[in-house]
């Protein structure tokens, strides 16, 4: 097993990696002039990515600004001590992202999808309406548009994963309503020429969630596996960030579309990694099926090559936070729900 990095010991520590820029993202951001506008950056990604770009750029002759109800004020509160600009609007009015500042980079971080099943009008407004503001708003801007691989719905793991030219097939409200966000985006682009990124990001973790930590935490709990979804694809939220705002720079007219994640894995394996650096053997129950909502990354390593961090090492470090207590969301990734129920 080779060498794996310390992990982080705190949850101070934990955001100082996932917003680590590397070299590759400060010479991309260097490349593009203006502010960098993340809407919707309170939820569980922006506000280390907000913080990512903040590093990148470094001085302050260039803004980076943080939009979202922000409803956490701490949140709030250390991305202003990180030197981000923090705006408070709800972005599904179109008065509040009317009065928004202009920037030529934007990325939108914004929806709904934990609670699609309870409230259907919420996800709509929060996926499709609010899209329509922000995509009328900041036409003419270099646009990455956050996506899921939701929009493929499940695909034969044979096939090694759906492909950015696949049809896309909702599978439930959730998926219907994030296709709807990407038509937005793509009708406002192709009638303004505004360059646009379509960025499905597939299951991105960050210690506090994502589907090794939820792995992770059931073995430790001494609960079995369930591997009827068999395959997923995962990446490190460090990595997604820094794609993100490299994004940026590949954001095209007509729209380019990008499966964001890891290599394709098996649950099995991940569990047996994990096994491996806690010191028990995993448990499973079900029965692999055929299918698996899984994502093909081959034109993302043409477009936005990068070094992952290693799923060995995402392994031990979910295994190392949990022990160590760190606090966990309740924001399951529910990678094994197969109707489309979220």
């Amino acid at each position: 097993m080779s060498a794996i990095d310390s992990p982080p010991a705190s949850e101070d520590a934990l955001e100082a990696r996932l917003a680590a820029p590397d070299e590759e993202t400060i010479a991309a951001l260097a490349q593009l002039d203006g502010d960098v506008l993340v809407l919707g950056a309170g939820g569980k990604m922006g506000p280390s990515l907000a913080r990512m770009a903040r590093r990148a750029i470094g001085g302050r002759s260039r803004r980076v600004i943080a939009v979202s109800r922000f409803s956490d004020a701490a949140a709030a509160a250390q991305l202003e001590a990180h030197g981000v600009e923090v705006l408070r609007a709800d972005l599904a009015d179109p008065r509040a992202v009317a009065s928004l500042p202009d920037a030529p980079n934007v990325l939108w971080m914004a929806g709904q999808k934990f609670g699609t099943t309870g409230d259907p009008v919420g996800t709509w407004t929060h996926n499709v309406v609010a899209s329509v503001h922000a995509a009328e708003r900041y036409a003419g801007s270099r646009l990455v548009c956050f996506s899921t691989g939701n929009v493929y719905g499940r695909s034969a793991v044979a096939h090694g994963g759906s492909l950015e030219g696949d049809a896309l097939v909702p599978d439930g409200e959730y998926a219907a309503s994030t296709i709807g966000r990407e038509r937005v985006f793509e009708s406002v682009a192709r009638r303004t020429g505004s360059p646009l990124l379509l960025y499905r990001l597939f299951y991105a973790c960050d210690l506090r969630y994502g589907v090794v930590t939820e792995i992770a935490r059931r073995m430790l709990a001494g609960e079995p596996v369930d591997v009827t979804t068999g395959w997923v694809n995962v990446m490190w939220q460090g990595d997604a960030n820094r794609l993100a705002l490299r994004g940026l720079l590949v954001a095209n007219n007509p729209a380019l579309a990008l499966n964001v994640t890891g290599p394709m894995v098996r649950v099995r394996e991940v569990a047996e990694r994990i096994g491996a650096h806690a010191g028990v053997s995993p448990q499973f129950i079900g029965e692999e099926q055929s299918d698996a909502l899984i994502g093909n990354v081959d034109r993302l390593a043409e477009y936005l090559p990068y070094t992952a961090l290693p799923l060995e090492t995402l392994c031990a470090w979910a295994v190392s936070w949990i022990r160590q207590g760190g606090r966990l969301l309740s924001k399951p990734t529910k990678f094994e729900v197969r109707d489309g129920r979220f």
